[in-house]
């Protein structure tokens, strides 16, 4: 079975958990959404288990691309960091919004489960070095508990957008905070 139906599968799985939650995920619907004979998502993941765990896999390996060095910006100063941020969250909350869902639904659903939030667990901390970065660059002090504060503020506003307000402008409450940031 060709690698592009495990991309398909994989691309409908997040789409399956971005829109209906991880109660709806199964095998047979992941299927039914990526338009594979039945049985093909059990021919590369055999349980819901290596499912769920190739997902994780899958959402980190995109958003690495995303944050690739070549797709992003250099980001210097304070108005580049809010416009940066801003662009973001746009992304994650539109273009991108069902993988914002499922990566939220995941992290809450592999809580109890050390190895299979691990990958999760690892990309966020990837995140949270390359952000740590891009806030030394910008020249904000405590660079570490301000990119921890940045990133807490974004998961709130996406969390928000996705679930209560989905016209809520988020740039406010971003700029507020790097300027805030960037003066202390």
């Amino acid at each position: 079975m060709p690698a592009a139906t495990r991309e398909r599968a994989l691309e409908a799985a997040v789409e399956v958990l971005g829109a209906e939650g991880v109660r709806a995920l199964s095998h047979a619907r992941v299927d039914e959404r990526a338009g594979l004979p039945p049985g093909s998502t059990s021919n590369w993941f055999r349980t819901r288990r290596a499912l769920l765990g190739g997902i994780v896999d899958w959402i980190a390996e995109r958003e690495r691309a995303d944050l690739a060095p070549a797709t992003v910006p250099a980001i210097s100063g304070v108005d580049e960091l809010v416009e940066g941020l801003c662009a973001m969250a746009e992304l994650q909350t539109g273009l991108f919004a069902a993988r914002t869902r499922a990566r939220y639904a995941l992290f809450l659903e592999l809580a109890g489960d050390p190895e299979l939030a691990e990958p999760l667990r690892r990309q966020r901390c990837e995140f949270e070095r390359w952000a740590e970065g891009i806030m030394i660059a910008v020249g904000i002090a405590d660079p570490e508990p301000a990119t921890r504060a940045l990133m807490a503020l974004a998961d709130g506003l996406l969390l928000h957008r996705l679930t209560v307000d989905p016209e809520l402008d988020m740039r406010p409450a971003i700029e507020r905070a790097v300027r805030a940031l960037a003066e202390s």
